[in-house]
């Protein structure tokens, strides 16, 4: 009876001992779950972030690296090396002069500027003297500086004309104008056309033969 009493007692535990095991694994297997989850969630964290750095570097480049704007063209400086001019009664001058001109351009790539541009120069807008500058090319970031060399003459003004005044005054005043066409080469595949217009006005002192007030637009 003692036996069959002891045998009814541990039959019992027997199928805790399975449940509780059974509880383990489960929680295991869930535990498991569960981190594989994290770690999909964590990849997909990871690829999404990648994926809008990405569109940010490429946004960035298009609005920066790959945005071709126009070079600037300006008259730098000019010095003259020759000067005659008439009275003011029978006005007239000529004169020689060098003029240092900028190609400046702000793109990330060469600037190839073709060699048919003229500058002229004019006086009360008639044409006094021209300049041709030849092709080049403006780096990257950079400005490419071209010297000319301009004969500029006027004779026999007519009557009206403000010249004979501005001799009396001792100040000539001269403008140019000019349009530089060429391409935009980026990373030696891509090319884009463009033009750009310069315009610029001095004035020449007769006595010192000094240019002052350069202005250009």
């Amino acid at each position: 009876m003692a036996e069959k009493d002891q045998q009814q007692v541990y039959h019992p535990s027997a199928p805790a001992n399975g449940e509780a095991k059974s509880d383990e694994e489960s929680g295991m297997v869930l535990s498991e779950l569960e981190l594989r989850r994290r770690r999909r969630i964590k990849c997909l964290a990871y690829v999404a972030a990648f994926a809008v750095f990405q569109i940010v570097v490429i946004l960035a480049f298009s609005l920066t690296v790959m945005r071709v704007k126009n070079p600037r063209f300006r008259l730098r400086s000019v010095t003259v090396e020759d000067l005659t001019v008439g009275s003011p009664n029978s006005p007239s001058f000529n004169m020689r002069f060098n003029a240092e001109v900028g190609v400046k351009n702000t793109n990330f790539g060469d600037f190839k500027f073709d060699n048919s541009t003229i500058i002229t120069f004019a006086y009360g807008g008639t044409p006094v003297g021209e300049a041709l500058i030849m092709k080049g090319k403006a780096r990257f970031l950079s400005t490419k500086k071209l010297n000319v060399t301009v004969d500029a003459a006027l004779e026999n003004a007519s009557s009206n004309s403000n010249l004979g005044s501005d001799i009396n005054a001792g100040l000539v005043k001269l403008s140019s104008h000019a349009r530089l066409s060429g391409k935009v080469h980026l990373m030696l595949v891509f090319k884009k056309k463009k033009s750009v217009d310069s315009s610029s006005t001095m004035a020449i002192n007769l006595e010192n033969k000094a240019v002052q007030d350069i202005s250009c637009d």
